[in-house]
């Protein structure tokens, strides 16, 4: 039994937590909340607890990470507060990892590639053009540069828009409780463009995977994705599975979205972002398919699983 630190309780989180104990290992879980186990859908797991801590506190972090083979980054700041939160706490991993001798895992996303005319592969230039873009292309920049010094192990996963249960995305919390109760679902930006969706899941599946293969340290891994699909494709693919009444999907006018970010400053920060949703934001997986066998869930089984949750 391995003994693996997870930071953060979100969807992927607790996904890599499953996938964990499912292996017999010893899974410690860290929020600021100390939410428990259950709170998080991994009541009666063997070998989980959870430990109530600052992840920003390093020197904290550091002494629980002792012993632990994998630190996985799985946290998940407010949208709005990257530019301030993710800094101390980014810093406080590479700390705890060097500490700690743990490989440092993190979970990532398309943000620092900017805006693209071509599908993203993990050659892609991190060439940002947003805040938010800038701080996750540094946080990997600044762990790949304390890797190449020898002084941590690190690696990263990048997924495009979640799919899958409380994923916030129109395939997730914001749509699937809409489409359920036969209601329409708007969407950010174009519905017609093209745009990969990554499952949960897939993300854990392959965060572990690169976390125990040494193979994989060193360089960032697209999630094993499925083929790109519109938003308006995806609701109508969800509707399917769900077996339910097919819904209109609407584009939010920009308007809307101008009035929300003064009141809302989750939606203000989406503005900078906006280019993701207003043309094609496709990403390609083919790599981590032929390094570690993995695969994407199949898009029905996909939309089946993530539709019952909500049921």
């Amino acid at each position: 039994m391995r003994k693996h630190l997870i930071v953060g309780m979100g969807p992927i989180g607790a996904a890599t937590a499953r996938l964990l104990a499912a292996r017999g290992e010893e899974v410690v879980l860290v929020s600021r909340s100390g939410s428990t186990p259950a709170a998080a859908g991994l009541a009666d797991l063997p070998g989980v607890r959870s430990v109530r801590l600052d992840a920003t506190d390093a020197d904290a972090l550091g002494e629980l990470a002792v012993g632990a083979g994998v630190l996985y980054n799985c946290a998940n700041p407010a949208y709005h507060r990257w530019a301030t939160d993710w800094p101390p706490l980014a810093a406080a991993l590479l700390t705890a990892a060097e500490r700690s001798g743990a490989v440092l895992a993190t979970v990532g996303n398309l943000y620092g590639y900017g805006a693209v005319t071509a599908p993203m592969t993990e050659a892609t230039p991190l060439v940002p053009n947003s805040v938010k873009g800038r701080v996750r292309a540094g946080m990997w920049q600044d762990a790949l540069a304390l890797h190449r010094a020898g002084r941590i192990r690190a690696t990263e996963i990048r997924s495009a828009d979640y799919v899958g249960p409380h994923a916030e995305s129109p395939l997730g919390a914001r749509g699937v409780p809409r489409l359920l109760a036969g209601r329409a679902v708007q969407v950010l930006g174009s519905a017609d463009a093209v745009r990969s969706w990554t499952y949960t899941e897939d993300a854990a599946r392959l965060l572990v995977a690169v976390g125990g293969e040494e193979a994989a340290w060193g360089r960032p891994w697209h999630v094993p994705t499925n083929p790109p699909r519109s938003q308006r494709e995806a609701v109508a693919d969800l509707a399917e599975a769900a077996e339910v009444a097919p819904v209109r999907v609407s584009e939010v006018p920009a308007v809307m979205m101008a009035a929300l970010g003064l009141v809302n400053p989750t939606v203000r920060a989406l503005r900078e972002v906006a280019y993701q949703f207003e043309r094609p934001f496709v990403m390609d997986s083919g790599a981590a398919t032929a390094a570690f066998g993995l695969v994407p869930t199949p898009w029905a089984e996909v939309l089946g699983a993530t539709a019952d949750s909500y049921r």
